[in-house]
């Protein structure tokens, strides 16, 4: 296990090819203030230019996986233009789960208690996400005057469909972790004393797995909003750079051989 040097209300560490992130600010229930932000971007943008890790978890501390944004701190949003954009979420929030939807490496969410908000999007905008059977998701921006962000309203229509976006987004109700994935908002809801050690043996799946996840992910990523042509001319060329890794080369050598595979990531 290794540590890593990051903000106080972002914890680090290494365990095995598997990095770890927690969201360290248990008394706000982890909201997503400036502070908190900038330290979840460096600590992601750390385990993507690691090359020892090869897939990573998101996790809340405490009671909650994220509360949303800090809207009790003076500093929890950039100094707004009065006649333009919200400046924080386009220099803080949206580059970052835009780079999370481009990493080249896998994320897993395991949510604990509420995932609120900007929150909620900072979990869905992972690969796999793995909900405490306590957890619930819930998009308050309705009880705040405010519209849902952070991904929220590309994500939802697509993940659960526009009938169900529209009651998550519009009526601000609690969705419990057990419907999320009646939903298919998500793919596991377990115990809570589960929780991480479901997200880790499927983390552990995604590290020990060739380079080829990373475009797999990407791929998923693109089809979202590509048309059919071009989709598939890009698997053509994804598929291409696939095949020139040593983990292809490995992966096809232990099929011929009949034994399991030794992928190196690359």
């Amino acid at each position: 296990m290794d540590g890593a040097a990051t903000p106080a209300k972002v914890r680090t560490e290494v365990q095995g090819r598997i990095g770890i992130i927690t969201l360290n600010d248990p008394a706000t229930l982890n909201a997503a203030g400036i502070e908190l932000m900038d330290g979840l971007t460096a600590a992601f943008d750390g385990f993507v230019a690691n090359p020892d890790v090869r897939a990573i978890v998101l996790t809340g501390e405490g009671r909650g996986f994220c509360s949303g944004a800090n809207l009790s701190a003076g500093g929890s949003r950039i100094t707004e233009n009065p006649n333009g954009p919200n400046q924080a979420l386009l220099k803080v929030y949206n580059p970052f789960v835009s780079a999370v939807r481009k990493s080249p490496k896998p994320l897993v969410a395991a949510v604990n208690g509420v995932a609120a908000g900007v929150g909620a999007s900072l979990a869905l905008v992972c690969d796999l996400i793995v909900a405490a059977e306590s957890a619930y998701f819930l998009q308050a921006f309705r009880r705040i005057g405010l519209v849902p962000d952070g991904g929220a309203t590309y994500l939802l229509p697509r993940l659960v469909g526009k009938v169900r976006a529209m009651e998550l987004t519009l009526l601000g109700e609690k969705l419990p972790a057990r419907t999320a994935l009646e939903w298919g908002m998500i793919n596991r809801c377990v115990p809570d004393a589960e929780l991480m050690p479901t997200a880790m043996a499927l983390a552990t799946q995604l590290a020990d797995g060739p380079i080829s996840l990373g475009y797999t992910r990407n791929l998923i990523w693109a089809s979202m909003d590509a048309a059919w042509h071009d989709q598939v001319e890009q698997e053509a060329y994804v598929q291409g750079d696939a095949a020139r890794t040593e983990d292809a080369r490995e992966g096809i050598m232990a099929f011929v051989q009949k034994r399991p595979a030794a992928f190196k990531g690359r």
